[in-house]
């Protein structure tokens, strides 16, 4: 059975219903349910504050390995 994901938020009783569409034949399969928070969506504002604390955080050397030897082909045509 392949992964399925479905969103849904849980009503004001702090219960929460779903109903997942398997299909006729996974009938009677027997699934895992797994319950995981959503990631809440960052606003611009944490997102350029993110953006801003990759700076300075590479620490390695910025060079091109050698690209080996340029192949020489006949001509087309």
């Amino acid at each position: 059975m392949s992964r399925i994901v479905v969103h849904a938020k849980a009503g004001p009783d702090g219960m929460l219903h779903l109903d997942v569409p398997l299909g006729s034949e996974q009938a009677g399969s027997e699934v895992q349910v797994v319950i995981e928070s959503a990631a809440r969506p960052r606003t611009p504002a944490e997102y350029a504050d993110w953006v801003r604390s990759m700076a300075g955080a590479w620490q390695g050397d910025f060079e091109r390995p050698p690209q080996g030897e340029y192949e020489q082909r006949e001509p087309l045509g």
